[in-house]
Order: C-alpha cells, then structure tokens, then sequence
C-alpha cells in the first residue's frame, strides 16, 4: 500500500536528473529575512536569501498553520558542500525565491542544531525515495506531516518541483493529504517496530557471528569497508578493537591496522596540519569531502588512542598529537568549548585551502622539496585535478629513512621542518568557512576522545584540556536539571536532547576514571536520573530522544552511524553506572536494551557496532580494577600503559563511600582490588599480580 502511494506521488512531482546551468542572477545585500535573528552560523548564511526563511520554532509552526500555506523545509549545515550549491543557484534567484514566498512556508533547519527534525525528515526521504542526504528538502502538511522529500535539485528541476508540487496541492489536496498521514504513520511504525522487538537473553555467540558475517564487506588491501565511498566509522573499529582481544582471530587486528593505517596514510588526513575530514569520495582514502568535523575527529582521536595502547605503533602517535594540536589551534573557542566544524570550501571552491602544485611546494621548500616529493607523494599518487597535489603518504618512515639515509630522529626533524613551513604558507590563504557553534554532545565527545589520548599517550596537557573542556560544559551549559544543547557568543540555545545528556554523562564518567575527583561520577549519576524521568519509557525500553513529543513523531534513536546511537550510549552508561554504585536497575536496564537489538545485530553489523560493544561487557568476562591508598594514581596510570578492553580503572586515594571503594583504603599501603561484575577478590599489591588476574 504505501509503495503504492510513493509511485502515485513520485508521479505527480517527478522532476529531471540532468543537471541545470548556475543561475547567475543572484542579489544577497538587498534582502533580509527572519534568520538573522538566529545564532547558527549555517542558518546566517541564509539570512540574506531573497526567500522568506523561517527558523523551526514553535511560534513559526504556528503562523504557517494560520496561513493554510504547505511547508518547504529545508536542512543543511554549515559545512555542507552541496547545501551550499543550492544555496547560490537557487535560494538566491530572484525568481525561485518569489514562487517559494507565494506558494511555500519555508523553514530553514541546521541539522546540527535539531538533529531530532532531521531524523523525522531523513526518514520520510529515505521512505519515498529509498536513499537520503544533505541538503535535504521536505515537503509537509502546515500541521508538518510530510508528503514528498529530495535532496539537492539543479535550478530547472527545483523550479519545476516547486510548480508541480503547488499545482498538486491546490488541485488533488485531498489526494496529497492522505498519502501524508499514510507517510506518518509509516515513520511511526518504524518506532513500532523497534520497540515491539522481543528482549533476547543475550547470547555471546551472536557477536561471533556478528564479525564473521561482516568480515565479507571488510576491504583488507585498503581498510574499511569493500567500497567507495569510504567513511571512517570509530564505533566500528572501537568495537573491533576490543573484540579483537577475545579471540584468537589475528586477521580482526589485521583489518584494524590497514585501516587505521591507510587513513593516517591518506588525503582524508591533513598531513600538515592535522585532523580528518568527513570522508574520502574514493575507494584508498585519497580524495576527500575537505570538511572536518568535530565528532569525527573526537571519535577519532579515541581510536588511535586505543590503537596506540595495543600496539605502540609510532605512527597512531603522530595522529593523535596532530589531531589535538589541530583542534587545540583552530577549533577552541576562548569560552573553552570546541567549535563543530570547518566548510570544504574556500573562495567557492572545494578543498583550495589544502592542496598544493608542485611549483608552489618547490618555492616554499627549497632544499626540502626533494625529501617532501618522495615522502607525500608529490606530483605521484598524491596528483588531483588541475595539477593539484593533496599530500599522502605510501610509504613508511623506514624506507624514507633507507631511500635518504636518514636516522629516526633526523627524519622526523626534516618532516617537522617541512610541515611547519608548509603550515606557515598555508595560514596566508583565505580559510575554509568555520562553524562556531558548540555543541554539549560533540564537546563531551571531545573530552572523552582527550581523556583516551591522555591515557595512551601520559600527555598531562591532553588530560587537563579535556578536564578543562568538561568543567565548562557542566558551567556553561547545565543549569539544575535542564541541559542545553547549543553555545554560542555566549548564549546557551535549545533544550538539551538525548545525544547531549548520554555523551555528557560518558565523558563525567571517564573524567572521573583518571581524576579520582567523585564529583564527576557523581554528575554522571545525577545526569542519569535525569534522562531516566525525562526520556525512558519503560513500557518500551527504550530512550527517546527528546524530552516532549512536539513533533510528529517521538522518536527512539537505534542504529549507530558514524556517531553511535544514544540508546547504545546509555546501555553503556547504565552498564558502568552500574557497576560503580552497586545499582541492579542501572544492570537490567542496559542488558534489557541490549537484549532488545540483538536478533538485529548479525543482519547489520555496522548499524549496530556499539551496541555489540556492550554486549561484549555484559556476555563476557568484564573487571573493575579498584586500586585505593597513597599510590593509587600513579598504580592506575601504570596498570593503563597495556590494552585492556572489557576493563574499568577505578582510583582513589583517600577513603570514599562508594560501594566499590567503601571499607577498601588503608592509609599506609596501596591496594588492588580487581572485581568481575561486581564480585571482588582478595586484594593484591602489585600491577603484575592485578594483569595476571583480568587475563
């Protein structure tokens, strides 16, 4: 039946797929619209559009039912290559924007910012059209119950959209309003079916199956998976990772270092100035998307820091300091949050910021150029479009250092050297377009990634950014109970979400792994029962994802993508929280909600990496190390130097009622204390003893 209706619809308002000329009759000075009373720089960039942009705020949703006009929303973000083509070829014709005002409501939505509108809208697109993306253009009833949605259009075919599109909602209105509703309901059965899935005992041979029914799409020439485009996706290999040391199987940390390695090897990596963009438009990680990304790059940071644990490989290394070096120099605000990202293009153009011709690279370098072409590939594999280089890396430092007869040391000075004379020209150039919002969720992302590179790596200043970072969140950002999701010129905007409260409570938690400073943990479990009155329904076992059910559908967030989903966020938090206040409700809830997915996790592994990553804690041998006394902090960095997954470091050096600590610290000594769920055995004195026990 609903098949039917999207046939029937796509009919009435099927467009062209030929691509149209850039109009060139554009005039942004002249005008000015509601948008620039907004803070989202994404959402001022329109605010000169001719189109009568709205923000999506209840008083807005309001005046468009009033005017009886169908809804045009459009989503994008800041750093949205194609949001911004649109923009010039359509949104700022005279002519386009006219038929918009007359015919159209039209909101304007940072995805970023209401990423709950988002979801609702991405999933109608994917319903009708069988695929989604970003900009994302929706058309609903004035009460917002879609009826059509695209993505970008050309010009001609925009414009005759729109005509189609209105000629049908005078003419066959009834026609258009029954296949909304159908429409909504089919989101709404999508939340159905998720909450109706039966709760599984969870069963650890599903995570074998689970690897093994993914290793067929695993890419082990190149990393990733066996396809283009390639999009690095932490959850998956930091659940691999993990993984990885349950079982014997060498090809998972095989898969792990090619991919890890060739990113780090490729264009998607700023080699001179650190930091990954959003994907690579190839199959080898040479081409990128040139926007970067405050959550991938977080995210990021926290898988070489594990990698760099496991394997002390020098090259995870150099990616986690450049990566923070990176964010530290160009995203951190002077409020102490990071910005959410940096636009591909520069100058209209996309990725002219960072790449380079030979010649250029010769007048900069001049003794160095030699050592530079062979080391990034230059005018070789690094070669683009129009003699441009986007330097990349094929080889290892050992066979630079054979081929120049060059020791470690001397190598890694030159290249040094290099990277800052190249970091120096390139800061000359006019930058990519920067994103200067703070977001709660993709900060406390941040902070975690710090706290694993801490840890990895023993760089205090890496813990102190991140403790720094997280103090100015619960300040800026948490009033009593009520957490805000966005900060910017100093102001605090939009109720916190889901994602805001279940990463901020994971980042509480780590801090107060590596601080021993309670107040953390004891954030984390103020923050969690928070979430459980405002967002937990336990009739389906699920979190949703906002506070109030304002929109059409109230969702529950699932599948993890490049961001794990918050529900599998808050299985983990209520696994840890759990385990460190001795709380059963916490335990069932999170092997409930894991138990909830599982039947989906073989089918889709990748949409479900993190909630795997859970199941292994639960099903598995899973230890709290508990190490009290005067040496305690200095025990606990020493027990970190290896990998070990399926493990929580816990400190403290003075006495705490903590259930795990409680009764536990001897002024004169320092004791370890390792647990398995809870369950604790006799305490031993030294690292060694502790390692021999979690083995």
């Amino acid at each position: 039946m609903m098949k039917n209706y999207v046939l029937s619809l796509l009919s009435i308002v099927s467009v062209l797929s030929s691509c149209g000329q850039k109009n060139q009759n554009k005039s942004m000075s002249s005008h000015t619209n509601q948008l620039i009373k907004e803070t989202s720089p994404y959402l001022l960039q329109h605010a000169h559009n001719p189109v009568d942009w709205h923000a999506w705020n209840p008083e807005n949703l309001v005046e468009a039912k009033k005017l009886n006009k169908p809804l045009l929303i459009s989503i994008g973000y800041s750093s949205c290559h194609w949001c911004h083509v649109m923009e010039h070829e359509s949104f700022e014709n005279e002519e386009v924007a006219q038929y918009m005002n007359e015919h159209f409501y039209c909101i304007k939505v940072d995805r970023e910012e209401r990423p709950d509108v988002d979801q609702i809208y991405m999933t109608a697109a994917n319903i009708i059209t069988g695929r989604g993306g970003w900009p994302l253009n929706c058309f609903a009833l004035p009460t917002g119950e879609p009826f059509h949605a695209g993505t970008y259009y050309p010009t001609k075919d925009w414009l005759r959209l729109l005509q189609n599109i209105s000629d049908q909602y005078q003419s066959n209105f009834a026609k258009i309003e029954e296949y909304a509703q159908k429409l909504t309901r089919g989101i709404q059965l999508q939340e159905t079916a998720i909450s109706d899935q039966t709760t599984q005992s969870l069963d650890d041979t599903v995570l074998d199956n689970l690897v093994k029914e993914w290793k067929k799409n695993w890419d082990y020439n190149d990393g990733g998976m066996n396809r283009a485009p390639k999009f690095p996706m932490p959850s998956n290999y930091g659940f691999l990772i993990s993984y990885a040391h349950h079982s014997s199987d060498n090809t998972i940390d095989e898969f792990i270092n090619i991919t890890l390695t060739k990113m780090a090897y490729g264009g998607i990596f700023d080699q001179i100035g650190g930091g990954f963009s959003r994907y690579s438009v190839d199959g080898i990680w040479k081409v990128p998307h040139f926007e970067k990304m405050l959550y991938d790059n977080a995210q990021l940071l926290s898988i070489y820091a594990k990698a760099y644990q496991k394997t002390k490989k020098p090259l995870f290394k150099q990616v986690i300091d450049k990566t923070a070096n990176w964010l530290e120099r160009e995203m951190l605000d002077k409020s102490g949050l990071f910005y959410a990202a940096l636009d591909a293009d520069s100058e209209g153009e996309e990725g002219k910021y960072y790449v380079w011709k030979s010649e250029e690279l010769k007048d900069v370098l001049k003794e160095d150029f030699d050592l530079t072409v062979s080391y990034y590939e230059v005018d070789k594999k690094a070669l683009w479009e129009h003699q441009n280089n986007i330097l990349l890396r094929d080889k290892d430092d050992a066979s630079i250092e054979r081929e120049y007869q060059l020791t470690t040391q001397e190598l890694a000075d030159k290249i040094q050297r290099v990277n800052q004379k190249l970091l120096d020209q390139r800061s000359q150039r006019i930058p990519p377009g920067l994103d200067d919002k703070c977001l709660t969720s993709w900060n406390s992302l941040m902070v975690s990634g710090l706290i694993d590179s801490y840890i990895a790596t023993r760089n205090n200043h890496y813990k102190k950014l991140a403790i720094n970072t997280l103090d100015k969140i619960l300040t800026t950002q948490l009033h009593g109970e009520e957490l805000w999701h966005s900060f910017k010129n100093n102001q605090s905007t939009i109720p916190g979400m889901l994602e805001d409260y279940a990463f901020l409570i994971k980042a509480c938690t780590d801090a107060f792994a590596i601080t021993g400073n309670e107040s953390y943990v004891q954030s984390a479990q103020q923050l969690t029962e928070v979430v459980m009155k405002k967002f937990y329904d336990s009739e389906k076992e699920l979190f949703y994802f906002n506070e109030t059910n304002e929109l059409i559908v109230r969702t529950t967030e699932v599948h993890d993508n490049v961001i794990p989903s918050t529900n599998s966020v808050m299985a983990h938090n209520l696994w840890q929280l759990g385990l460190i206040y001795g709380n059963s409700r916490y335990l069932e809830i999170a092997e409930t909600l894991v138990g909830k997915v599982q039947s989906n996790m073989v089918s889709y592994p990748s949409g479900h990496s993190n909630w795997a990553k859970t199941h292994l804690a639960i099903s598995k041998p899973y230890f709290e190390v508990v190490i009290v006394g005067k040496n305690a902090e200095k025990e606990a960095l020493k027990f970190r130097e290896s990998f070990h997954p399926n493990t929580l470091v816990l400190y403290s050096n003075a006495p705490s009622n903590l259930p795990l600590f409680k009764n536990r610290y001897h002024a004169d000594e320092t004791l370890i204390y390792v647990c398995e769920k809870g369950v604790c055995k006799l305490p031993v004195k030294t690292i060694e003893e502790a390692l021999e026990l979690v083995r």
